[in-house]
């Protein structure tokens, strides 16, 4: 078992940055891929990033491409979401995912991670 902590959310006016970190404790993470989702009221949950567990492999979604990085520290036993440039309409809770061993075409994949974080909300105002 995976346990998942977010942290690093707030609020922050547009075009602001946040850094949002997740720490996992119970099982070391570098087996696993590490995705961040986010869910914005009365929307489904959506992908924004994910990295494969080798490091090797960096997804994220359209809309926070060229804005967010996604990066990892094993050493740390910690995930990063590094979120620039922010918009009103990143406004949403971020959530942490874990998934062992997931290979690269399922990274954006909701559906395949098993472990979740309880999310950390963000609030961007314009």
């Amino acid at each position: 078992q995976v346990q998942l902590v977010e942290s690093g959310g707030g609020l922050v006016q547009a075009g602001g940055s946040l850094r949002l970190s997740c720490a996992a404790s119970g099982r070391t993470i570098s087996s696993y891929a590490m995705g961040w989702f986010r869910q914005a009221p009365g929307k489904e949950r959506e992908f924004v990033a994910a990295i494969s567990w080798s490091g090797g492999t960096a997804v994220s979604a359209d809309s926070v491409k060229g804005r967010f990085t996604i990066s990892r520290d094993n050493a740390k036993n910690t995930v990063y979401l590094q979120m620039n440039s922010l918009k009103p309409e990143d406004t949403a809770v971020y959530y942490c995912a874990a998934a062992l061993l997931l290979t690269t075409p399922l990274l954006t994949s909701r559906s395949r991670y098993p472990y979740w974080g309880q999310g950390t909300q963000v609030t961007v105002s314009s």
